[in-house]
């Protein structure tokens, strides 16, 4: 990973992923936004200024040496996984996944979960953006299907998310969740009458674990409980985006 610089605050992605995968999540810290955007709002649909916007995402290139300019999906809560090397990144879409060098996969996210994928010989790569309604689309079906290395051989990272202590949900939630895994053990703890605490990363991690995919790394960040470093859209409503990045350099 390029020297992170002091100015701009980002996390990388602690995995055993081949040394030219570079990997990681930026914080909100560092940035040039101003107010409840404060101040590396990476998103362009939130009303923050747009020039603020374009200053930041060139800071990001610049600072962590970026190839180029990431591939910045139009998220919808989607199971849509885009093969960046093969089809018109102009659509929406929750995911992205390319072979290519040089190819900068991004999801932005402010509660929901980021899910960055390799596989070990670090051919392919993949970002995913997974709230409660991409999980219950099979977004994570969609994203190994872009794959042609097996479950068995990719490894995962998961950045910061909500944490189920303050993710209440309604039985919606649960029920459309429950469509893709019957029994997610601890993933649901009971809440207010018709209402549960849910543990997207515990749905995630079984998930993956169902499919042969055993190598899963990070999730220890929560976006709520850290207001300093992350944009929480459930505990200010109206805020920014922190990005998720992935990408592969000449081996």
């Amino acid at each position: 990973m390029p020297q992170t610089p002091d100015n701009i605050h980002w996390i990388p992605a602690d995995w055993p992923a081949p040394k030219h995968v570079y990997a990681g999540t930026t914080t909100r810290i560092g940035g040039h936004s101003c107010g409840i955007y404060s101040s590396m709002n990476l998103a362009s649909h939130v009303d923050d200024n747009p020039e603020h916007v374009s200053q930041n995402r060139f800071l990001l290139r610049e600072q962590l040496s970026l190839p180029g300019e990431p591939v910045w999906l139009r998220q919808v809560h989607s199971n849509k996984v885009i093969n960046l090397a093969k089809e018109d990144i102009n659509q929406p879409a929750d995911g992205a996944h390319t072979n290519k060098q040089d190819q900068i996969c991004a999801v932005l996210t402010a509660d929901c979960l980021p899910l960055l994928l390799c596989n070990t010989s670090g051919t392919e790569i993949a970002a995913i953006h997974i709230g409660w309604r991409g999980f219950s689309r099979n977004i994570i079906t969609s994203a190994l299907n872009a794959f042609s290395a097996e479950p068995q051989e990719l490894m995962a990272w998961i950045g910061p998310y909500i944490s189920a202590r303050h993710y209440e949900v309604g039985a919606e939630v649960r029920t459309a969740c429950l469509k893709i895994i019957n029994d997610p053990e601890g993933a649901f703890i009971p809440g207010r009458p018709g209402h549960w605490f849910a543990d997207m990363q515990s749905l995630v991690r079984q998930q993956l674990q169902s499919t042969g995919l055993q190598k899963l790394y990070g999730g220890e960040n929560c976006t709520y409980s850290d207001y300093q470093h992350f944009y929480s859209y459930r505990r200010d409503g109206v805020t920014g985006r922190m990005a998720s990045l992935i990408w592969m350099s000449h081996p």
